[in-house]
């Protein structure tokens, strides 16, 4: 498939219904290690890195020396994070709300959290 290929849409919101479903953190890494190779994961985890790093208000230049990813990257990332309804808000806010067993305030278990044994 090719990014203009209408059925990667497709795919990716079926992926999104079942990951929302799936509530087995360690079935979840092990369906992303399967899933993706380990540059793709490495990918994944230093942009998911550099999202917590700008909400920090840690600077740019300091980010993609620590990560080791480019100033395009976090540029991105931030006019991302900027956006009105910004779905990396949106699950940062998530991730804020985990307790320090991997479980949301309400005490419903969370995917978020790898560490987590549900």
């Amino acid at each position: 498939m090719t990014v203009e290929d209408p059925r990667v849409q497709e795919q990716i919101k079926e992926l999104c219904q079942v990951l929302a479903v799936a509530k087995e953190s360690d079935l979840l890494e092990s369906f992303f290690n399967c899933l993706l190779t380990p540059a793709e994961m490495a990918d994944i985890a230093s942009r998911w890195a550099l999202v917590k790093d700008l909400r920090e208000g840690k600077p740019q230049r300091e980010i993609a020396k620590n990560l080791g990813v480019s100033l395009c990257k976090i540029t991105r990332g931030s006019r991302e994070l900027k956006k009105t309804g910004s779905a990396f808000l949106r699950v940062l806010t998530i991730l804020d709300n985990l307790d320090t067993e991997g479980r949301s305030n309400n005490g419903a278990s969370c995917p978020l959290n790898p560490d987590h044994d549900n």
